[in-house]
Parts: structure tokens; sequence; C-alpha cells
């Protein structure tokens, strides 16, 4: 047995309640040999999550700059039925599978993102709303606003936060990504959304702090 293997018998048998020494005493040889396999077969076992990071920072880039041009009025619906109706991604890992980020959810929920954007940009701009670090927008400022702008904002934030929301868990059914990745896809999103926001705009930097974009 090697060093790193007599180390990782020894931190499991530890972990789970038994000495080495005492196991050898009070078990049967039989039992002992049983519990020793045990312990090694699941002591140091290394389990690779599939995620194909570079499919999402592609997806993220081509879904955000394409919801974040809803502002130009001159682009608005040829692009976007191009884009992800032909979309398709080929994970490293998994280059012998095809994988196509595309789908009637996925579709809608973009539509949807960039009906709301040009609603966004007033309070983006005055500072009333911001990016956090894990894709979602958040209210910081309802300063002098009318009960009815409050509502407004509070609304318009629940239901784009809501579509973002959803946008991220069909964009890991579609490539095939465990439901327990998907704060990782919020976070590839996040900087993506932070990159395409404008000068001026609150965003969250990792440690959480807020910060005037640059």
């Amino acid at each position: 047995m090697t060093a790193q293997g007599r180390f990782c018998y020894t931190k499991a048998m530890r972990e789970i309640g038994i000495d080495r020494e005492v196991a050898m005493r009070k078990f049967s040889p039989v039992l002992t040999i049983i519990v020793s396999l045990y312990v090694w077969t699941f002591a140091c076992v290394t389990i690779n999550i599939y995620f194909p990071e570079a499919a999402v920072q592609k997806t993220a880039e081509e879904i955000v700059d394409e919801v974040r041009k809803a502002e130009d009025e001159g682009k608005k619906k040829q692009e976007e039925d191009m884009v992800l109706s032909s979309f398709s991604l080929v994970p490293a890992a998994y280059a012998q599978q095809e994988e196509t980020v595309s789908s009637p959810k996925i579709r809608a929920l973009k539509e949807s993102l960039r009906e709301k954007e040009p609603l966004l940009l007033p309070f983006f701009d005055q500072g009333r709303i911001g990016e956090t670090n894990d894709g979602f927008i958040q209210i910081r400022n309802e300063d002098n606003l009318s009960l009815k702008d409050k509502a407004d904002l509070r609304r318009l934030t629940k239901e784009v936060n809501s579509d973002r929301e959803s946008l991220y868990a069909e964009v890991a059914s579609a490539l095939g990504i465990e439901a327990n990745q998907i704060p990782r896809i919020q976070k590839i999103f996040a900087k993506r959304w932070i990159e395409n926001s404008r000068a001026g705009w609150w965003i969250q930097n990792e440690d959480g702090e807020w910060v005037r974009k640059q």
C-alpha cells in the first residue's frame, strides 16, 4: 500500500469512528477485511461532476448580449430568431454528443426579458436597482418614488428575477447539467450581465460589496 493509500485508509477509518488497530483486535479477520474493503473503496474516490463551463459561458454571452440589445430599436426581431434557433454547442468533455441550447421555453424567456429590458433602463440609470453577483437584479433605492412607481419597480424586479431564474434552469436542462449546479450557471450569467452593464450602474462584486461600475 502506498503512503497516499495508507493516509486515505487511516483517515476514512477515523471519520467513521474506527481505529485501525482496534479493528484488528476486536473484529474477526473476515469482518476486518470487509470493513477495510468498504473503507478503501470510498476513501479516496474523486467524483467528476459534468459541467460544460465553456458552453455555459458561450450561452450566457449570446443570451445576455441579445437581451441587452433590446434598447437598440433598429434590430429588434430579426437577430433574435436567428441566434437561438440555430445555436448549437458541443461541450469539450462530450464532443461526441451535440447539445443544442434552444427550446421553446428558452426562446420565450429570452423574449420576455427583452421586452422588460427597456423598462429597467431608467431604474438602472437612476441607481434604483443593481446587478447582483448571482445573476439577479436587486432594488437599491426607492427614495422619493411615488407609491405607484414603487409598486411598478417591485413588480418589475420580481418578474425579471423570475424570468432569469427560469432561464438558468432551462439552460441547465438543455445542456444536461444537474440542478445542483445551477448556482454555477447563475455566476457565469452574473458576470456577463455585469460586463454588459453601463458605467455608473450598481453592481455587486464577488465579496458582496455594491459599487458603481466604472
